[in-house]
């Protein structure tokens, strides 16, 4: 994984957005209605082209395909493993049932066409990978449209659920534990996770269960069981990771990628050393939301591993005002010194753009305007951080 040796090094957490026409397709797809094969994979096509362009127009280093072939970051495993059908409802996160009038002034954004995060497949047989075809036509679709730019990435990406995400996320009707349940996602995802690093593609593990369940699915629980919870998934993840070198794998840990209070989010401090435990190589934190913003301090108290690097969060997917590179700049330079190595920063975003096709709260020509800030200021900091 390339660290910012002689510069700040800029990338994103993952899905940008999607044209209509592609999101109409994802979600016919997501209900297991008929899709025309040969007009998805097209549209496909179109929008990764779109996508891999405007990354390096707007001076992204570390870029992907946006997940633009994905009903959303973790139900379009239900194509790719056994085991999943029926549908589940799952928790909504209580930041957003604790405010009556907050429910009512985001209803009408609630009922836009979107594939669903809440209503959702689950397991009703055994979970087994069974289908690499989705994955390796994104590996070759990715490595073939970034080969035929004039630019071209330092590094590429690739994103993949984790296994607590697809079990929170994803409930289980099948096995007699939801342990036996977590270790044969496990055990599925790990061919995903070595198929993408021995592409030599940078594996971006997303976790979002290892903060956001806490306001979830462990609401109405202690602490102590949440961070039992997510002390299991991380040794599931390190499982999965057995063969695949921790130095091309980066974990994305958030609280939810949606506009809402966030009052009840666990605190970085109280899982950082849970994180530290991963078997990988860096860390993508949030750290530009108003929730989260004062976490970097965190960095100085509880340092990290060796060799391990930061993914500062710098951009905020979930609104449309666009920061200014002065901002940008600014956030990186804390986060490189409560690193104490700037080498060891990467300047990100707080998450994805598009989490489910059609969920995205960014306009898309804002998401690029977004992304061109974080390029600027990455310009700035480095010139204040490497003299």
């Amino acid at each position: 994984m390339q660290r910012s040796e002689q510069r700040i090094l800029t990338t994103h957490a993952g899905s940008l957005p999607r044209p209509h026409r592609l999101v109409e397709l994802l979600i016919q797809q997501s209900r297991h209605e008929t899709v025309d094969a040969q007009a998805l994979a097209a549209a496909v096509e179109d929008a990764t082209r779109h996508v891999v362009a405007q990354q390096l127009a707007a001076g992204i280093d570390v870029g992907n395909d946006g997940e633009q072939g994905r009903e959303s970051f973790v139900t379009h495993v239900q194509h790719r493993l056994s085991g999943f059908g029926g549908a589940t409802a799952r928790p909504v996160m209580r930041d957003i049932t604790h405010f009556p009038s907050f429910l009512e002034l985001k209803l009408p954004e609630f009922s836009k066409s979107a594939v669903s995060l809440i209503q959702t497949p689950q397991a009703v047989g055994p979970v087994r990978y069974v289908d690499p075809a989705p994955l390796q036509r994104e590996l070759n679709d990715l490595a073939r449209i970034s080969a035929e730019q004039a630019q071209r990435f330092v590094e590429t990406f690739v994103t993949a659920p984790s296994p607590g995400i697809v079990v929170s996320a994803m409930r289980n009707a099948h096995y007699d534990s939801e342990a036996a349940y977590l270790h044969a996602v496990a055990d599925a995802l790990a061919e995903e996770y070595q198929q993408i690093a021995a592409r030599g593609m940078i594996l971006q593990l997303d976790c979002p269960d290892l903060a956001m369940e806490r306001h979830t699915s462990f609401a109405d629980q202690p602490l102590g069981d949440f961070i039992a919870w997510i002390e299991q998934v991380v040794d599931a993840i390190n499982h999965a990771l057995a063969k695949v070198p921790a130095e091309r794998v980066r974990m994305h840990v958030c609280w939810g990628n949606y506009e809402a209070p966030h009052i009840f989010d666990v605190p970085l401090d109280d899982i950082l050393p849970i994180l530290y435990r991963a078997r990988v190589g860096a860390l993508v934190l949030s750290m530009a939301n108003p929730r989260h913003a004062h976490e970097y301090r965190c960095l100085r108290q509880r340092p990290l591993p060796d060799g391990m690097l930061l993914i500062a969060g710098v951009i905020d997917p979930t609104t449309n005002y666009v920061e200014h590179p002065e901002v940008v700049a600014d956030r990186i330079e804390r986060a490189a010194e409560a690193v104490g190595d700037p080498r060891r920063v990467l300047a990100g975003t707080d998450c994805g753009f598009d989490t489910a096709a059609g969920l995205g709260e960014v306009a898309e020509e804002i998401v690029w305007e977004k992304l061109t800030a974080l390029s600027e200021g990455a310009k700035l900091a480095t010139k204040r951080l490497f003299r």
